[in-house]
């Protein structure tokens, strides 16, 4: 399916699906329980459904409220594996989910036999040499198939029952770190993490406060570098609602500030377990007009005519030396909605410490540069870094500015939702009678279910090609 995104102003509300990483960690960690769990208000996108379909072959049951279309309900029930839970019983094929992947095969890892995960084409480029290391280390004799490669499919076979010490640099994904924190439940001894160079942070707490929840005990030094998980014989079935899912948060957010728009985002997590919630104060430090009102879990965005100024110019001029630096280490998912933007901003912005970046459902700095290059923006590719020099499409005193020249044109998605919603976003703030076509847009599904139909409740006008 191809997208079409041309000038649009939104207005009205809109309610952001649940968490991704949320919704996985409670399905797995509701699979290892004892007894039922009900989790409400669950993502249904592929990812989370990948899961869904997986865990049952290590033990668990999932009913997911399914209506007479097949769509999946909004309270899922996990009757738990518990002390029955085993070696997955087949190849376990996690799909495009990297997530998935990189929790479950730690987890599989404790039982004594062959486990087998592979996935999509997307996956298996995906690297996994690094979690074949961390689990030999603790005593698994796991490997690729492909020699050479540093793909799946994976073979883990052996145990890291006894747990123990793994060191690893923790640099190319926090998940097979969250994915051990979660093994440790079921090793005979506590599992001890020592990481070199910890990135994507939040994410660690956010695997931290969950096995706390349901009573896990799990230390976090504050550098991040020492992790450990002690055992647990068994804990119970858990009712929870998952919060909104702050990378989704991202899209109708930034399309609102380079449009005519004034929207209200409702059910925003405000519990600080997503790290991509940073996305608020660093878009405010370049003029974005957002109210985060906690206490009602919305976010009320103004942008163009409709920002607080009649204005709504984005500029880097009030950042230190008036050029804006993300570190985006710590919520590297943000990086496409991030660099949208930035192109639509007047100045400077670096988007650094962003090498992981390269290794998600595509190299995202790489297809970047492409794509927003495609669409006349100045963009800078370097080793671990975007540097993208925008323009407003307004001068400050409201006029068009010269030095806008983003236009329309044909991009890829290249199978990657987080490109496809970024770019159909850009297309609402460009010139009257320019477009975006955005190929194989249906990949969005992966994070945001339905996302062109939700956002066109709000007016966004997205069309698709015939």
């Amino acid at each position: 399916m191809n997208i079409i995104a041309s000038k649009s102003a939104l207005t009205g509300r809109i309610t952001v699906p649940g968490s991704k990483s949320h919704t996985i960690r409670a399905l797995l960690l509701a699979t290892l329980a004892e007894g039922t769990s009900h989790i409400k208000n669950p993502l249904p996108s592929a990812d989370c459904l990948s899961t869904a379909a997986a865990v049952p072959l290590i033990g668990s049951e999932i009913d997911l409220n399914l209506s007479t279309e097949g769509e999946p309900g909004t309270e899922w029930i996990v009757r738990g594996a518990g002390k029955n839970l085993h070696l997955p019983d087949d190849v376990v094929n996690v799909g495009d989910s990297g997530s998935l992947l990189y929790f479950l095969t730690p987890i599989a890892a404790c039982f004594e036999g062959t486990s087998v995960f592979t996935g999509d084409a997307s996956i298996r480029k995906r690297p996994v040499l690094h979690v074949v290391d961390a689990l030999n280390q603790l005593g698994a004799k796991s490997f690729v198939t492909r020699p050479g490669s540093n793909g799946c499919p994976l073979v883990i076979n052996g145990s890291i029952r006894k747990g123990g010490i793994v060191r690893t640099p923790g640099e190319v994904s926090s998940q097979y770190i969250s994915g051990l924190m979660m093994a440790g439940i079921l090793t005979e001894n506590p599992v001890k993490i020592e990481l070199s160079n910890p990135k994507e942070t939040p994410y660690l707490t956010m695997t931290q406060k969950w096995l706390q929840k349901v009573g896990i005990k799990c230390q976090v030094s504050e550098d991040f570098k020492h992790i450990e998980t002690s055992p647990c014989k068994s804990f119970k079935g858990f009712d929870v609602t998952i919060p909104s899912d702050w990378e989704g948060v991202a899209f109708p957010l930034i399309a609102a500030l380079i449009s005519d728009s004034k929207i209200t985002i409702e059910n925003v997590d405000s519990s600080g377990t997503q790290g991509d919630d940073a996305i608020v104060s660093i878009l405010q430090s370049i003029g974005g007009n957002i109210v985060w009102d906690k206490e009602k879990e919305t976010l009320t965005v103004c942008g163009g005519k409709l920002s607080k100024d009649g204005i709504g110019r984005l500029s880097t001029e009030n950042c230190p030396k008036g050029e804006l630096h993300v570190n985006i280490s710590g919520f590297p998912d943000a990086v496409c909605a991030l660099s949208a933007i930035a192109c639509f901003t007047e100045g400077t912005t670096v988007i650094e410490d962003a090498a992981v970046c390269r290794r998600k459902e595509t190299d995202r700095l790489k297809v970047l540069k492409i794509e927003l290059s495609r669409l006349g923006a100045d963009v800078e590719e370097k080793e671990d870094s975007l540097v993208i020099h925008g323009h407003s499409p307004v001068l400050k005193d409201g006029s068009k500015n010269p030095e806008f020249i983003l236009h329309g044109a044909v991009c890829e998605s290249y199978d990657d939702h987080r490109m496809a919603m970024s770019l159909s976003c850009m297309g609402l703030g460009l010139a009257e009678g320019e477009k975006i076509i955005i190929n194989d847009a249906e990949c969005c599904a992966v994070s945001f279910p339905h996302f062109y139909d939700v956002m066109n409740t709000i007016n966004a006008n997205f069309t698709k090609e015939v």
